[in-house]
């Protein structure tokens, strides 16, 4: 860790020439040191080369480089990015504070135990690891090394969901649908811990309930694993969800719908946009495009739409900010190693009522 001295030391000199207070100098300092981490990548696929790019515009990190197996993948990208390219992981992983895992499910155990291992705090994509099995024994060492780790669930930071998320209170029934283009890239484990994951997360973060019951279905159309999912996900408070999903859709769809008492909220991940529907007592003269119904009992309610604003941010230039705040603060991560491992036990239970009722029908077709 280093810090950024040169914008701020002409206006130290300044302060203490004037004889400033003690005290005002040491507020400036705090205020405009910038704590620079050393960062490097393990990754450099698509979404790692997106990560690369993200952080060479946070100054909060100094990107040291990154590890890539695919000897091509990694010439093409230290080229084009102009950014080191290491020979082992090792030799990465000694050379920074924070190690970024973006490389397949399979591998994100071995790295993220190696980095721990060395002390060093980690960001690591989802699904946070392969198995329970690996999730379990990662809180373990994790804890054990007193490092932060921070799992890339990247839809707490859509702004369509930071816009939407203070309007949310108690949901009743939730349908999420996620659907997308076929793309052969994620087609090693099944669309539940590809796709699906992203909507179990934002799930457990609204719903503050556990998990009464879970029925699923799915189909395995182009690859070996389900590529569409129907998830009904039934909560101990009542709260219901449906989740559909699907990577071999003729379009790209990412929205969820929350109902509750006197509201109806959306959210587009996609677009990045959310709106509120709301239903509320009508004034006693309501205006000429006030838009009001007549419940059976005669009491006026007015309609209300209102699109809810939100900073147009890159949600993961954003979750990297804020790892890097985590550390530098000693706080807890937005995003915790624990909040992580409770996404993959839930995605398992749905492969789990997959393969059930996948069993059911071969019974019955027999």
């Amino acid at each position: 860790m280093k810090f950024r001295f040169a914008k701020i030391m002409k206006n130290i000199i300044i302060l203490t020439e004037k004889n400033c207070q003690t005290i005002k100098l040491i507020s400036y300092i705090c205020k405009n040191f910038v704590f620079m981490l050393k960062i490097g990548v393990l990754g450099a696929g698509h979404l790692g080369k997106i990560h690369i790019n993200c952080i060479k515009q946070i100054e909060k990190y100094e990107l040291v480089g990154f590890y890539d197996q695919d000897e091509n993948t990694a010439k093409t990208v230290a080229e084009d990015a102009n950014v080191r390219n290491f020979k082992n992981i090792d030799e990465l992983i000694d050379s920074v504070d924070v190690v970024d895992i973006v490389t397949p499910t399979i591998a994100h155990f071995e790295c993220a135990s190696k980095a721990i291992a060395k002390g060093k705090n980690v960001f690591i994509e989802k699904p946070i690891v392969a198995t329970v099995e690996e999730a379990n024994k990662l809180i373990a060492l994790a804890r054990n090394a007193k490092v932060k780790v921070q799992v890339g669930h990247v839809e707490r930071f859509n702004p369509a969901f930071v816009a939407a998320q203070p309007y949310i209170d108690d949901p009743v029934f939730i349908e999420v649908h996620r659907l997308a283009l076929y793309n052969p890239r994620g087609c090693d484990v099944p669309v539940v811990l590809d796709l699906t994951v992203h909507d179990i997360d934002i799930l457990l973060t609204i719903v503050k309930s556990p998990i009464k019951s879970i029925e699923a279905s799915g189909v395995s159309i182009v690859s070996p694993t389900p590529d569409m999912i129907t998830t009904r996900i039934e909560f101990e408070n009542g709260a219901v969800a449906n989740l559909t999903t699907s990577r071999i859709s003729l379009k790209n769809m990412r929205k969820f719908r929350i109902f509750q008492n006197g509201a109806y909220i959306t959210m587009d991940f996609m677009e990045k946009k959310s709106d509120i529907v709301r239903v509320e007592d009508a004034d006693e003269n309501p205006g000429p495009f006030d838009m009001t119904i007549s419940l059976p009992d005669g009491t006026m309610k007015k309609i209300s739409v209102m699109e809810l604003e939100s900073e147009q941010t890159n949600a993961i230039k954003t979750e990297l900010e804020r790892f890097n705040d985590a550390i530098v603060t000693g706080t807890e991560p937005p995003v915790t190693i624990e909040d992580g491992v409770e996404v993959l036990k839930v995605a398992y239970m749905i492969l789990d009522e997959i393969d059930k009722h996948k069993q059911q029908l071969k019974k019955h077709l027999k």
